[in-house]
């Protein structure tokens, strides 16, 4: 079994206007996840540095995949992949997309309990024209890795409509978690976080982590889902 979940962490701010990135981690240690898909991890203005201190990161169970060059920062235009200290990082890179605001998305190749998954996080535009040129985009990098793999696909889409916009560019090929609502933490209205996935993935469970922390701690909650592999 395999476990991922994606998390608009606000820039560490909770609802509360405290910003608490060790409130991040705590909900993120809630959620079991092996394998976890930030948006808004880094400070958008001065040095951009990560919402969430390396060191902070490095004293609990998961470790970061290094996107940033930045120093002090873990992301890529604000999207960050937390992996437990065990999965072993093969491949990642960034993937740049077509926009008008700082977007983008990242990809890594993992090995994790001795099998390979791809996975994709990613923050897509407010502007429901960009959002589906940037799932075209994302689509097409897959397509042109040297192999295929089981693929997981997450991230805040910011799109409203359940079935339709930037949905239909990944249907029928992938499949949708129906994971449920997600946003505003405080009073749910919208599913703007979701998790997609390849068809040689049997998923297992999937929903929205609705703590008492969580609802505080970021003004989206973590949504998550377990996966086992077909060939498993």
């Amino acid at each position: 079994m395999i476990t991922v979940a994606t998390y608009n962490i606000r820039k560490g701010l909770g609802t509360d206007r405290r910003r608490q990135p060790d409130r991040i981690l705590e909900v993120l240690h809630e959620t079991h996840a092996d394998i976890v898909a930030l948006q808004e991890a880094d400070r958008r203005f001065g040095a951009r540095q990560s919402a969430i201190p390396a060191e902070l990161i490095a004293q609990g169970e998961y470790k970061p995949v290094d996107f940033d060059i930045r120093p002090g920062g873990i992301g890529w235009h604000g999207n960050a992949l937390l992996v437990r200290r065990s999965v072993e990082i093969r491949e990642f890179e960034p993937i740049m997309l077509p926009t008008i605001e700082p977007r983008g998305a990242i990809m890594a190749e993992l090995i994790i309990n001795g099998a390979e998954l791809r996975v994709i996080g990613m923050h897509l535009d407010l502007s429901g024209l960009l959002r589906r040129r940037q799932v075209r985009a994302i689509l097409e990098h897959v397509r042109m890795r040297t192999r295929s793999m089981p693929t997981v696909l997450m991230g805040d889409l910011n799109e409203w409509s359940l079935h339709g916009g930037c949905i239909r560019e990944f249907v029928p090929a992938l499949h949708v978690a129906p994971t449920g609502r997600s946003y505003h933490s405080r009073r749910l209205v919208a599913c703007l976080d979701r998790i997609i996935y390849t068809p040689d993935l049997h998923l297992v469970a999937c929903g929205v982590h609705s703590s008492e922390r969580a609802r505080v701690a970021s003004d989206h909650l973590p949504v998550w889902a377990r996966f086992q592999r077909l060939a498993d």
